[in-house]
């Protein structure tokens, strides 16, 4: 007798059904993914006009306090209670990570051009697919080495140390990615939390942290910035969300390479409101370090097809 196919019958369409879920949640993390990559960068626009004012730990601080008052406002009673986590610790180390990364960040582009330090934060999707394997128990390949050291060339590229172009405030964006890179692992693990819990420590954690600090770089806020600031914590907690949940829906080396949209929007608002385009050296690292990024994802989804398929 002819053996039945593996998807005849209940368990095949059990088995079926699983595998259309599991690929319609990892579209819905991209989607989400996409959608905070893009308002992020509406906010580092927003931080980079206010930078050319104030201080970045003003702007830092802003960022938080406005996500403060918009999640307090949307929670209102549930927000306190919110604050009880399974893993506290971890959620105390994403919300610092998150918290480095965006100062190292809002500091970087009051002194080059948000196209390049977007390039060169841009390494993350390697450094998280990296830390994946180092971290999270995957196995680690050469060709995940190969593509850090690849995505590390591409960086320094954009850098050039060395060299006359060279300004120190680009290294600011390389140690961001790994801050960064920290973050969204960490958002792995503490996925069991709430959406609201991972919300509210990362604000609490940042204005805190930002509310010791600004006052050593106070400077009285014009009337006519009151709007950048009150978009600049909306764009904050809208993508923070977005992306918190984006990393709890799918896996972490699966989204990752579709940050790499941020490259664009940012070279965008770069001309848009600077009037700058990025070099050819720029573009040229910034390929290179898309081209690893995405060479590493490629071969990974060829090895977890692989796995898939041999478990049936």
């Amino acid at each position: 007798m002819r053996p039945l196919p593996k998807s005849f019958g209940l368990f095949g369409r059990a088995r079926d059904g699983r595998a259309m879920a599991h690929g319609n949640q990892q579209a819905r993390g991209i989607a989400f993914l996409l959608l905070s990559v893009f308002i992020f960068t509406m906010m580092d626009a927003t931080a980079k006009y206010l930078g050319e004012f104030y201080a970045p730990a003003q702007v830092v601080w802003a960022r938080y306090m406005g996500n403060f008052v918009v999640l307090a406002l949307y929670y209102r009673g549930r927000f306190l209670p919110s604050l009880r986590a399974r893993q506290p610790m971890a959620q105390l180390g994403r919300a610092l990570c998150q918290l480095a990364s965006v100062s190292l960040f809002f500091t970087a582009i009051q002194h080059i051009g948000i196209a390049e330090a977007t390039a060169i934060m841009d390494m993350n999707p390697v450094l998280i697919t990296l830390g994946a394997a180092l971290f999270l128990g995957e196995p680690v390949g050469w060709r995940r080495i190969a593509g850090i050291v690849v995505a590390m060339i591409g960086a320094m590229i954009i850098i050039r140390p060395g060299m006359g172009v060279f300004d120190p405030a680009a290294i600011l964006p390389l140690i961001g990615a790994f801050t960064y890179a920290a973050g969204a692992l960490l958002t792995r693990v503490v996925r069991t939390d709430s959406l609201a819990t991972s919300l509210v420590w990362t604000v609490l954690v940042g204005l805190i942290a930002s509310s010791l600090v600004v006052p050593f770089f106070w400077q009285p806020i014009a009337v006519e910035h009151l709007w950048a600031f009150a978009l600049i914590g909306i764009f904050g907690a809208l993508s923070q969300a977005l992306l918190i949940h984006a990393f709890s829906l799918a896996e972490a080396g699966v989204i990752a390479p579709f940050g790499y949209t941020g490259l664009l929007w940012a070279a965008l608002w770069g001309w848009m409101f600077w009037g700058v385009l990025p070099d050819r050296w720029t573009v040229l690292g910034a390929c290179i370090i898309v081209a690893a990024g995405l060479y590493i994802w490629y071969r990974e989804t060829r090895v977890a097809r692989k796995e898939r398929a041999a478990h049936g």
